[in-house]
């Protein structure tokens, strides 16, 4: 049986007693009502009322479509009681997405989200992949970069990176340490790959460096971090990813060209939800003890 509005219009018509009635209730035609009862019939084989002056009365068969849909529509009723549940409180689900580097600073604040809401159940999920909050993929998303313009979503600024150029003590051994932009030509780099070149840092390096000097390149930051902290080169890195590793050495400070923000995504129809909001709140709150990262 696949036309639940038959059935919806059959149960009103038992509750009702009348096709008028029913037809009020529903908001439609009273040739509506009947054309409903009469298709349901057929397609069931059966009547389901026996029609009089006074009006419609439920035969036995009629009486156990009207305890089934009786049933089913308190159960509608419960779920969409939980449903709206769900949007005014801080409990289920919480599906976070961002770029793994940003993993040691989102991590400890998921952490301890979870500690003042312990109901929440945390999917942190890290990786180049664009998680779409459209499809519920996510419900806050992380991401650097040029700011998002998607359709629906709501954007804030959370903090920005300042991103310097480092090397590995036993690169800076090997192969020295730049003292000019015009000697960055005698070195290795690691870089990401050839869809990371929208990254500021990047574009300042394809302007500086002649390509055949990037000669290790990967797909995701984190794992540039390592080439670099291992001596394959040098590379861009945020300050605070070079404050976790003592090996690493500044080759120039920070530029406000090579800055890249954050940025705070949610999308409209869950942004407002308690449970999102919460989490914004919190994970701003210790954005600011962050300051620049």
């Amino acid at each position: 049986m696949e036309n639940w509005d038959e059935i919806r219009t059959a149960f009103q018509v038992a509750r009702m007693g009348t096709v008028s009635g029913a037809a009020d209730v529903l908001g439609v035609h009273h040739a509506t009502v009947i054309r409903h009862i009469d298709h349901l019939e057929k397609q069931l084989g059966t009547k389901l009322f026996q029609r009089h002056a006074r009006g419609y009365t439920a035969t036995e068969a009629g009486q156990d479509l009207l305890q089934v849909a009786q049933t089913t529509a308190e159960q509608f009723t419960q779920l969409a009681g939980r449903i709206r549940g769900q949007g005014e409180s801080v409990t289920g689900n919480l599906l976070v997405t961002s770029l793994a580097n940003m993993s040691p600073l989102l991590a400890p604040v998921l952490v301890e989200f979870q500690q003042e809401h312990p109901d929440v159940k945390v999917h942190y999920m890290t990786g180049e992949r664009v998680f779409r909050l459209e499809y519920g993929e996510a419900h806050v998303a992380i991401r650097a970069g040029k700011t998002p313009d998607q359709p629906d979503n709501v954007v804030q600024p959370l903090v920005t990176q300042c991103i310097a150029l480092y090397g590995a003590k036993s690169y800076i051994d090997r192969y020295g340490l730049p003292d000019s932009e015009e000697n960055l030509k005698l070195h290795r780099f690691v870089a990401g790959e050839e869809r990371q070149k929208r990254a500021p840092f990047y574009k300042w390096l394809d302007e500086h460096v002649p390509p055949e000097n990037v000669v290790f390149r990967a797909g995701d930051f984190q794992s540039i971090e390592h080439a670099v902290c291992a001596g394959g080169g040098l590379g861009f890195l945020s300050d605070f990813a070079a404050s976790q590793n003592d090996d690493l050495i500044q080759v120039f400070p920070p530029r406000p060209e090579w800055v890249s923000p954050l940025w705070i995504v949610t999308h409209v129809d869950l942004h407002r939800t308690m449970k999102v909001q919460a989490f914004l709140t919190f994970l701003k709150a210790k954005a600011k003890e962050w300051g620049t990262i």
